[in-house]
């Protein structure tokens, strides 16, 4: 979840799914003009974006932003365009050592804005095994079916 003051502009559920999260951290991005636009029309996919780090820099590749039609007459918009993110040297640096020695690696969770700005929630993150999965796919079902019974339960009771 985004902080409290911060409204939510796109999730990436497969996140969760896909991986153990250990840490969150927010970064801000560098966006061009044409990008906010279609961000604040909710053109946006985030499902198949992740982070590598280059030169000691944090980017973001695979987030998808469909331009605006009215919004980027005058520039040639590209939709799966590489987005630096910006963070403190020495996170960056913390985060650097955690995925090249642990085996973790960084993935986006959700982009949102704060103060204005779009920020990026990332994570570091661990692969679940297969096993894992399913036992999250059990859990969640379960959840469902719990709350299935609960309101027929409810319901038969009134």
């Amino acid at each position: 979840m985004p902080p409290s003051n911060s409204a939510l502009i796109a999730e990436n559920r497969r996140a969760r799914f896909e991986y153990h999260i250990e840490e969150q951290f927010e970064a801000g991005m560098v966006l061009a003009g044409w990008e906010v636009k279609a961000i604040r029309a909710g053109q946006i996919q985030l499902t198949d974006g992740y982070v590598v780090i280059r030169d000691g820099e944090l980017f973001l590749i695979g987030c998808r932003i469909n331009a605006l039609r009215s919004a980027s007459t005058h520039v040639l918009p590209e939709p799966d365009r590489t987005k630096k993110l910006l963070m403190k040297k020495e996170e960056i640096r913390r985060l650097i050592g955690k995925v090249e020695q642990r085996g973790f690696t960084l993935v986006p969770l959700n982009l949102h804005y704060k103060n204005g700005l779009v920020k990026a929630q990332i994570a570091l993150a661990k692969g679940k095994a297969q096993h894992d999965k399913r036992e999250t796919e059990k859990q969640r079902d379960w959840e469902r079916e719990k709350g299935r019974l609960m309101r027929h339960k409810v319901s038969t009771k009134a």
